[in-house]
């Protein structure tokens, strides 16, 4: 009896295994530079986030990776046209039917992050730790409410 539901489980594991990710065909890929663009931003996050957890903050390179997380922070709001809700997107359709909501958690973004640089270059560790929260929190309630899981 329990075969019949474990070989249909079993089925769809494996063909899922075998498929490929689906690819941005669209003209310019704005959801695949998008998603570029929010890496890249990522790599220069995350390294901040490392320093301070680990209790290794340097603070010369971290005004730097703020100020570089500055200069890539424009790159993905462009390519979230009206036409760009399709595979392989990760972002929900609130990003387009709850536009207003959108732009708010982008520009609370911007502020935060703005935030971030003007603590680091303080170069006290209190304020950057406070002011690297306020952009992670800014980045976890953007993805609870715009990106799919």
């Amino acid at each position: 009896m329990q075969i019949k539901f474990i070989l249909p489980i079993a089925l769809a594991i494996g063909l899922s295994a075998c498929s490929k990710p689906v690819e941005d065909t669209r003209p310019g890929q704005p959801v695949k530079t998008r998603q570029t663009a929010f890496k890249e931003m990522l790599r220069v996050f995350e390294p901040m986030g490392t320093m301070l957890r680990d209790g290794k903050y340097v603070a010369g390179k971290f005004e730097f990776l703020a100020a570089e997380l500055i200069t890539k922070r424009d790159g993905p709001w462009g390519h979230f046209g009206p036409d760009t809700n399709y595979p392989p997107t990760k972002a929900r359709p609130e990003v387009w039917t709850k536009q207003t909501e959108f732009e708010k958690a982008r520009e609370g973004f911007f502020k935060s992050t703005d935030a971030l640089l003007i603590a680091a270059q303080s170069k006290e560790l209190k304020n950057v730790t406070d002011a690297y929260s306020k952009v992670y929190d800014h980045c976890q309630s953007c993805h609870q409410e715009f990106k799919k899981k």
